[in-house]
């Protein structure tokens, strides 16, 4: 007579009102060697109420050696409409040991906390206990559920979706903004003119921006070299700035011709050995076609800027070059230039750096690598794969925001269209060759901060918050990691994170941008999970909820350049600064933008504060209670700091970081 294993099994549905379905539930266990034929929990005519739990009793026949998943499904049933049903967990308990003999029963807890639809098909929960144990999950059907589609030659890859409703109720969210007062700002969209004076926009400034605080410090202070360093370092754009020792070839300066700007006694090629010359170069919007606005032809220029780090510590600008290619049209500007010249040159400098920011530091590196990162872990790594279960809260907001983006602001019509110098001529061009230049140390903090020299700099507050976020998160990540590879060689027999990498690969870089091919370590995987959850929370953070202050006084930032950059010196008076700035309703336009753009919803989840029920159970709750307390104390320290600064740097606060890339 054979042996019949009975496992009582209750299912939970989760208690909100609309959580409960129609549809008829099949239930299998899944054990290391067998599993149970599927078994209807919802008998004909019932079905499963919100907050209800249904026990079912699972005979097994066969041996099902260690209980690791259950696998469940929905089947919508005739005559009722196919509604989704939100599963809370899935309690099994078995006669002990999995059916390995007739030990105390025990009971083992299959988290879901998510939506099912009856055209998902199967799906598995995985016991926590399990690890990276692999259980048969058809990873054809979730490469089909979830596509590439190239949006910019040469670009990361985006998911392939006809409407937000592709998604689906698990990777969709709803973004309650705070409420925005755009009253002053609506006033001004039908005026396409130019402002007539400082002192008009003085006026527009006192309504519309004077009651930021960073932005009433920059109105003060944007005509001053020292501050325009301290906005390479801790602006919306951090990422630019490089100490170099050899000048650019492209860079028509001599060490005469910058001797005064630096010690008395030093010369450039002194100061270039001691590693205190620093680059901003924006080649990659060399030859980039600029927008038509309102008609109008606007400009841009790929500058050269030259920074000489002082003995006070601050880094002052010493020689701009407007173009890369060197000549007797294209001047070196220099602060012993007439003052208007000077200004001039550094307002190019900031308008080419707006460029860069939006689509290259912002868009590139956080929203569509993000959305990368969520593509794969689709359809790479099964939903019990601990991986998955670590990422996706990080990841899983990437592809809504990024399908509204391509739609509107990215789109014809939208604000890149009609009132940014790189419009949609430019876009494309400029993100592939971003990404083209992009390399994985970039990526990561430690060896971005040293590789560029700016992580010993006292007044680099974006590298030294940025720094303490990741070491916490690299913590955390490695913690988690120890939990389910023991060793280097579970890392390299785990096919699902082998393929994961493979299709980021595949769909993100080409082979010498330094990314890993595979993973080969514990601490290769760790540190590139570590980078991912950076990339879509802290650096998100402060790459996109900075950018309001600093554009608030336009000329600060300008969108676009409306006439070309300068070929002489000696020929711009103040009056002449207007004609170069943004009309009143582009102004108004892009701020109405980033004022949406830069505000965290008020439902917003702190970084490492998991809503999921996974990270509910004791070792998982453990590592997130101590990264939470670590991350804490990060704000505490930076709280302190920001006290004693005269212009403080909030941006990567972790109370201020969102979990995921949401807007």
């Amino acid at each position: 007579m054979s042996d019949v294993l009975e496992f009582q099994v209750t299912v939970h549905t989760s208690p909100g009102p609309t959580c409960g379905t129609f549809s008829r539930l099949w239930l299998s266990l899944i054990g290391s060697v067998g599993e149970t034929p599927p078994i209807s929990v919802t008998e004909v005519g019932r079905c499963l109420l919100p907050g209800s739990t249904c026990l079912v009793q699972v005979e097994a026949n066969a041996r099902l050696g260690r209980l690791l998943s259950v696998r469940l499904r929905l089947e919508a049933q005739t005559g009722f409409p196919d509604l989704d049903w939100h599963c809370s967990r899935v309690e099994v308990c078995s006669p002990g040991g999995g059916g390995t003999g007739p030990e105390d029963p025990k009971v083992e807890v299959f988290l879901c906390d998510r939506w099912l639809r009856s055209r998902d098909g199967d799906v598995e929960l995985r016991s926590e206990k399990c690890g990276t144990e692999k259980i048969l999950v058809s990873l054809s059907l979730l490469c089909c559920c979830f596509r590439w589609r190239m949006f910019v030659d040469g670009a990361p890859h985006c998911v392939d979706l006809n409407s937000l409703s592709d998604l689906g109720p698990n990777l969709s969210y709803t973004h309650r903004s705070p409420p925005i007062n755009l009253h002053y700002l609506k006033g001004f969209t039908g005026r396409t003119q130019a402002w007539t004076s400082f002192r008009e926009l003085d006026m527009f400034f006192a309504l519309c921006g004077s009651q930021n605080n960073v932005a009433r410090f920059i109105q003060a202070h944007w005509k001053d070299d020292w501050y325009f360093g301290y906005q390479c370092l801790n602006g919306p754009n951090p990422l630019l700035l490089r100490r170099i020792h050899l000048l650019p070839a492209n860079l028509s300066v001599t060490s005469d011709m910058l001797r005064p700007f630096l010690p008395e006694g030093s010369s450039l090629e002194q100061e270039l050995q001691k590693g205190t010359i620093y680059l901003l170069d924006y080649e990659v919007l060399d030859g980039v076609p600029a927008n038509q606005i309102h008609g109008k032809q606007s400009y841009l220029s790929a500058p050269l800027c030259l920074l000489h780090l002082n003995q006070q510590g601050q880094l002052l600008p010493i020689a701009i070059q407007l173009q890369q290619d060197p000549g007797p049209l294209n001047p070196v500007f220099l602060p012993s230039d007439p003052r208007c010249d000077w200004l001039l040159a550094k307002m190019w400098v900031h308008s080419a750096d707006f460029q860069v920011h939006q689509l290259v530091s912002h868009y590139l590196k956080t929203h569509m690598m993000g959305e990368l990162f969520s593509v794969a872990t689709l359809r790479q790594l099964p939903e019990p794969h601990p991986l998955h279960q670590l990422l996706m809260p990080h990841v899983r907001t990437s592809m809504q925001i990024n399908f509204q983006a391509r739609a509107t602001l990215l789109n014809t019509d939208g604000v890149f269209d009609k009132v940014v110098g790189c419009g949609l001529k430019a876009l494309p061009v400029v993100l592939s060759r971003a990404s083209a230049r992009m390399r994985y140390r970039s990526l990561c903090v430690p060896d971005d901060v040293s590789d560029r020299g700016v992580d010993k700099l006292l007044q680099s507050f974006y590298a030294q918050d940025a720094l303490r976020v990741w070491d916490a998160l690299q913590r955390f990540v490695v913690r988690w990691v120890d939990l389910f590879y023991r060793g280097d060689d579970d890392v390299q027999q785990d096919s699902e994170v082998q393929h994961w990498i493979d299709d980021i690969n595949t769909h993100g870089f080409t082979q010498d941008s330094g990314f890993p091919q595979s993973f080969q370590t514990k601490a290769e995987l760790s540190k590139f999970i570590t980078m991912t959850i950076f990339t879509c929370s802290a650096l998100h953070a402060a790459v996109n909820f900075s950018q309001l202050d600093f554009a608030l006084w336009m000329p600060n930032c300008p969108p676009s350049m409306l006439r070309p950059p300068p070929q002489v010196k000696g020929q711009v008076t103040e009056d002449d600064l207007l004609s170069y700035l943004p009309d009143v309703n582009s102004t108004c336009r892009v701020l109405t933008s980033l004022t949406l753009l830069s505000q965290p919803a008020v439902n917003y989840v702190r970084l490492c504060h998991y809503k999921e029920a996974v990270f509910s159970g004791s070792t998982l709750r453990r590592l997130v209670e101590d990264v939470q307390a670590e991350l804490q104390a990060i704000s505490e320290k930076i709280a302190e700091r920001n006290r004693t600064l005269q212009l403080p740097y909030p941006y990567l606060s972790p109370e201020r970081i969102e979990n995921s890339v949401a807007i």
